[in-house]
């Protein structure tokens, strides 16, 4: 049976086969029995590499972080995550100018960035951007926002583009939409390129 730790667009936990091309996490969120307590412990939500330097750890080891993992980055941006500042650093540093950029700021530091995204994560009913890389909801149906085309998310992948019909609500952050089209690109899932 699949673990708790794949994270959707809605920023929910799922348990679910697949694994996706990112790693990343909110700090601890499981029991000794390695049971979902938590949807967070830190405001720090970051996505990481799934390799690095080597490093190996056991899954789900109670009382440690818990590794999340995401289909790809615009998914993992859109639940409330940035890029890790240690393994993805290059990311990590572009992301935060090209945000403070697009969202008038001169923060010098992840934590604050970190505590602005925690706020955004809180509200509901965000303003439409239409930027590569945004995903939107028409009712429980995430869509990524992609060459005008909306592609619906799956765990595996992306379907075949579908054209809306009714309201949409936006998922990805405000700020982290403005960013987008501030020229920040996030990394999509192959998926996305086979279903043009």
């Amino acid at each position: 049976m699949p673990w708790p730790n794949r994270v959707n667009p809605f920023g929910a936990i799922e348990a679910v086969p697949e694994r996706g091309t990112l790693m990343g996490n909110r700090g601890c969120l499981i029991n000794h029995r390695r049971e979902l307590v938590r949807p967070f412990q830190l405001e720090r939500w970051i996505t990481c590499v799934l390799a690095f330097k080597g490093r190996r750890r056991a899954v789900m080891t109670p009382g440690r972080y818990t590794e999340l993992f995401f289909l790809d980055e615009a998914t993992a941006l859109a639940a409330g995550h940035r890029p890790c500042a240690e393994c993805r650093r290059p990311d990590a540093h572009r992301f935060l100018k090209l945000w403070n950029q697009a969202n008038e700021q001169t923060f010098t530091c992840f934590p604050q960035l970190d505590a602005f995204l925690h706020s955004e994560r809180l509200k509901q009913n965000h303003p439409l951007t239409f930027a590569d890389g945004v995903f939107f909801a028409q009712e429980n149906i995430p869509l990524l926002f992609h060459k005008g085309l909306f592609h619906p998310w799956t765990p595996a992948g992306y379907a075949r583009p579908m054209k809306p019909e009714g309201n949409l609500t936006q998922l990805t952050p405000p700020s982290v939409a403005r960013t987008f089209s501030s020229g920040y690109q996030p990394s999509l899932h192959p998926s996305i390129f086979t279903t043009l």
